[in-house]
């Protein structure tokens, strides 16, 4: 699709004096993230005697695994400064999760186990969430001093932990934790841009009555589930409570709608959004499992459809707070395709063209 409203000779990333967007794109990694093993069953279900072959369970190490290998080894490599992530102090989640959520999280670690009915608790993987936690609050850290954008490459994801509730494979809120790390820094004002293919309810619920962080989310239509680990439906009418009402928006999706579909959810809400909050820092949950390929979600995005994405973003971060963009792994549970939408989106993020030739998508999206 051509888009006149974004011309590249006149993209503030190819503003000389826009200084902020030209560091390379921080990476942060801690190889303990790789540990929390879910095991094997039906997918997200538990093992049945009746199935002669298990399958690894969809949120495991393989998938960032594959990210790491492929920001190593694309055409964004060049572009990227590896740093190195740490654990977070029982000081920085208390900031967010409250002191019994993480004991009951914390008292999982020695025998592991199945916490909800599709969330995996590994023995011996509270160290992992540490990490996990630790290394999105460094990245933070990172983008407040000044340093340019950072990108905090993650598991076990975090966007459906609410502050004293575990939900949808997430045990501490990365995200949520990082946010109120940088309001504790001074930032007054912090948006949410969550992609993923799934409603970010715990970020939501975590901020729902304050004003200091605009939450939005893009997902497929899929309400509620799982009864009291995860209330919030995700529909439109969920706006904030209180001091918080009208700084969150949801806008649930029909499935399968694909690239054009988040483009003019884009151009007609969250872009408006976020510009009339004008933030001091902008946070993206970057799950890249809206793709087409994916077991666990069905809204066929594509390659170019996170690139697109991402390069928004990057407009809105020149235009109202340079240089202060952190984007957080989520969700996105195809092994293989999923690496490749990362190293799409996170092009975007940066300004540089995707890159690589989409080795899976059927047809494009031309808009239509």
């Amino acid at each position: 699709m051509t888009d006149a409203a974004h011309d590249p000779l006149k993209d503030p990333l190819n503003d000389p004096s826009n200084d902020s967007l030209k560091d390379p794109l921080a990476v942060f990694w801690h190889p303990a993230v790789l540990d929390h093993d879910t095991g094997m069953g039906i997918l997200e279900a538990e093992p049945r005697p009746d199935l002669g072959i298990a399958e690894e369970h969809p949120e495991n190490a393989l998938r960032v695994r594959n990210i790491k290998t492929v920001l190593e080894r694309g055409p964004l490599s060049g572009h990227i400064a590896w740093q190195d992530g740490r654990l977070a102090t029982r000081d920085e989640l208390e900031r967010f999760h409250t002191p019994a959520h993480l004991d009951q999280v914390q008292s999982f670690d020695a025998t592991g186990g199945r916490v909800t009915s599709t969330t995996v608790f590994g023995k011996g993987s509270w160290k992992p969430t540490l990490a996990a936690a630790g290394t999105t609050v460094a990245a933070v850290e990172h983008v407040l001093a000044g340093h340019g954008a950072a990108y905090a490459l993650v598991r076990p994801p975090g966007h459906h932990a609410a502050r004293d509730r575990v939900d949808g494979y997430c045990f501490v809120n990365n995200m949520g934790v990082a946010i109120e790390h940088a309001i504790a820094k001074g930032v007054t004002k912090v948006a949410v841009i969550d992609w993923d293919v799934h409603h970010g309810n715990g970020t939501q619920a975590g901020f729902y009555d304050r004003p200091d962080v605009l939450t939005i989310s893009l997902h497929m239509n899929h309400g509620a589930w799982e009864g009291d680990a995860h209330p919030e439906t995700g529909a439109a009418d969920e706006v904030g409570t209180g001091p918080g009402e009208g700084y969150n928006i949801n806008i649930p999706l029909r499935l399968g709608l694909g690239d054009a579909a988040y483009r003019k959810a884009f151009d007609d809400l969250v872009i408006p959004a976020v510009r009339a909050y004008a933030p001091e820092l902008i946070v993206v949950a970057a799950g890249q499992d809206g793709n087409q390929f994916d077991p666990n979600g069905r809204m066929c995005l594509t390659m170019a459809g996170y690139h697109w994405m991402g390069a928004r973003v990057r407009e809105l971060v020149a235009e109202l707070c340079p240089g202060r963009l952190l984007a957080v792994q989520e969700g996105g549970y195809a092994r293989t395709y999923t690496a490749y939408c990362t190293h799409s989106a996170l092009s975007g993020l940066i300004g540089a063209e995707i890159g690589i030739d989409d080795p899976l998508a059927y047809l494009p999206d031309d808009g239509r």
